[in-house]
């Protein structure tokens, strides 16, 4: 179970305090998979980078498996068994894509190449590749999701895996992300994207920093649909980049 209990989240800009989340009360369970969804700004990300301790709330408590994790370092929760897919991954200069796969890999013997198959890559051609500017967005989100699966986390937050990928590799990121899933993992899904809402348990609907809706997908995805939330009504009807027009 991991829990967050009244989480706030604020930050300082010249001198005054802008508010970012607000009380947020949240259980997410093992063998569960959530979408975490809603307009751009709403707070998605900065729930997954508390989570993840990228970001330290101003009040309230994390707690993962009973344990309260808030005061926990990103690589001691790392080491908890808690993951992170960015939505835009770091490029590292000189590092090679064999080198951050055996670092995912620290209790197996060498890389093991079946990740970089499951989402698309061919070993041969990847393994030496250097993690700069030379790899594309899409090959880089690929990498990165490679990487948290080799590590396979019991929680793994992927930040719009959808994002700078093509359609061929976003259907193929579907099924990898469902894939993974099992009875002892917990996994949330930042996206807009309306197959990804359709694989998910538990649909989570933000707005302005606070969680709106909450519950499973056919109870939840047709109030989204409906919803005046957001003003962009035909893209809300379309439903697969619910909200990337939308003037909010």
């Amino acid at each position: 179970m991991f829990t967050f209990e009244n989480i706030t989240l604020e930050f300082t800009v010249e001198e005054k305090k802008v508010p970012i989340l607000h009380d947020i009360d949240l259980q997410l369970e093992a063998g569960k998979m959530y979408a975490l969804t809603g307009p751009n700004g709403s707070g998605k990300s900065s729930v997954a980078r508390v989570a993840m301790g990228i970001y330290q709330p101003t009040e309230g408590r994390l707690f993962y498996k009973d344990e309260d994790i808030t005061s926990l370092s990103i690589t001691e929760r790392a080491r908890r068994g808690i993951g992170y897919a960015f939505q835009q991954p770091a490029r590292f200069k000189g590092m090679q894509v064999k080198d951050m796969l055996e670092y995912a890999f620290q209790h197996s013997d060498g890389v093991n190449c079946q990740v970089l198959r499951q989402i698309g890559l061919c070993p041969d051609d990847y393994l030496e590749r250097t993690l700069d500017t030379s790899l594309s967005g899409g090959e880089m989100k690929r990498i990165e999701i490679a990487t948290l699966l080799a590590r396979n986390p019991k929680v793994r937050i992927f930040d719009e895996p959808e994002a700078g990928i093509d359609l061929w590799s976003f259907e193929q990121l579907i099924d990898v992300i469902g894939d993974s899933h099992r009875e002892d993992t917990t996994t949330v899904v930042i996206s807009h994207q309306e197959k990804i809402l359709n694989m998910v348990d538990e649909i989570i609907l933000m707005e302005d920093g606070q969680i709106k809706l909450r519950g499973d997908r056919e109870t939840v995805w047709p109030q989204i649909k409906e919803s005046t939330l957001c003003s962009c009504r035909t893209a809300c009807r379309l439903g697969e980049e619910i909200y990337a027009d939308c003037p909010r």
